[in-house]
């Protein structure tokens, strides 16, 4: 970033819940950045996690790391807000509209009457809503509104086919888009192995029956949270790393494609609501969305994932 009113070696946390203090924990340890200020609403919390976190200091890199105040995060580079309520056994990402709706009518108007500069990670859930709750509430630019979207579902589905066909799930190109939830859509049309196509090299591998196959994929993805939920009552480690690839995209100016959530203005037929789709991230954050191809049901199937979140939004007053 070339504004003089942003320290690029500066990243802020507000909330530290499990997400919160897991992302804190994996950026220490990334080396992106040398300051980084932890808020919550419990000061108690945030002060314990910024002590906990620089003990382990002497094995990592310098970083100067404490809990703060919203004047304290002015001048950060990427705020990232996973203050919410957590998802709980038995729950979607959607039952928390309204109660995260609400927490963000508080935190947004605090950032932005700051004047900030930088941008702004949403993380919280559900994380497509929140993004857009963030862009209506706060004025910034669109390019540095977005959201961690379908980044974490895209490497569970990376991780997945890599495990499957017996291959480096590094070298496995393939999205989940739509909502980060339970409308979500994995790409099959495009998805490859270095270049091959998904299907051709299922074969290769003596995989066969491969619609049957890439719908349990697809739906072992949808479930992983929920799995997960079930097991240890709250997921961290897989978003936390989704966080700090993010963050090493803007922070290194990387260029890099990702599927966050950012503002829709007619692909497929969607406008003005906030998806999961892939886009160009950069250190001035959303710098181009990709206008990847999607077969006719993908394409459908995207439109009413759109519907829906357009209609959770309105119902949850996110312009109110």
């Amino acid at each position: 970033m070339t504004n003089c009113d942003v320290n690029d070696r500066k990243v802020a946390v507000i909330g530290c819940g499990f997400v919160g203090a897991a992302s804190a924990f994996a950026l220490m340890q990334s080396g992106l950045f040398s300051e980084m200020v932890l808020l919550d609403s419990d000061k108690n919390k945030a002060e314990g996690e910024a002590m906990d976190i620089s003990h382990g200091e002497a094995y990592a890199r310098p970083m100067k790391i404490y809990a703060g105040t919203y004047d304290d995060i002015t001048d950060a580079a990427i705020i990232i807000i996973t203050a919410g309520a957590n998802q709980k056994p038995g729950e979607t990402r959607l039952d928390l509209v309204q109660k995260n709706v609400g927490i963000f009518k508080q935190i947004i108007p605090e950032i932005t009457k700051r004047n900030y500069k930088g941008i702004l990670l949403v993380v919280a859930n559900p994380v497509d809503i929140l993004t857009y709750t963030a862009l209506k509430l706060s004025g910034l630019p669109e390019s540095r509104v977005i959201g961690s979207g379908t980044v974490l579902d895209t490497a569970r589905l990376r991780e997945i086919l890599g495990n499957r066909l017996g291959v480096d799930s590094r070298s496995v190109h393939a999205f989940i888009v739509g909502e980060h939830g339970d409308s979500e859509i994995a790409v099959w049309s495009t998805a490859n192995v270095a270049g091959v196509p998904i299907h051709k090299f299922c074969s290769l591998r003596g995989v066969h029956n491969h619609d049957e196959h890439m719908r349990k994929i697809a739906e072992e993805v949808k479930q992983s949270a929920y799995e997960i939920i079930t097991r240890k009552k709250a997921t961290y480690y897989g978003i936390a790393m989704a966080v700090k690839r993010i963050c090493e995209a803007i922070v290194r100016d990387e260029k890099s494609v990702l599927p966050v959530s950012n503002l829709m203005h007619g692909a497929y037929g969607i406008s003005d609501i906030t998806l999961s789709m892939p886009a160009v991230v950069g250190k001035n954050g959303v710098e181009l969305q990709m206008p990847i191809s999607l077969d006719g049901h993908e394409a459908l199937a995207l439109k009413s994932s759109a519907d829906m979140l357009k209609k959770i939004a309105k119902d949850a007053g996110v312009e109110d």
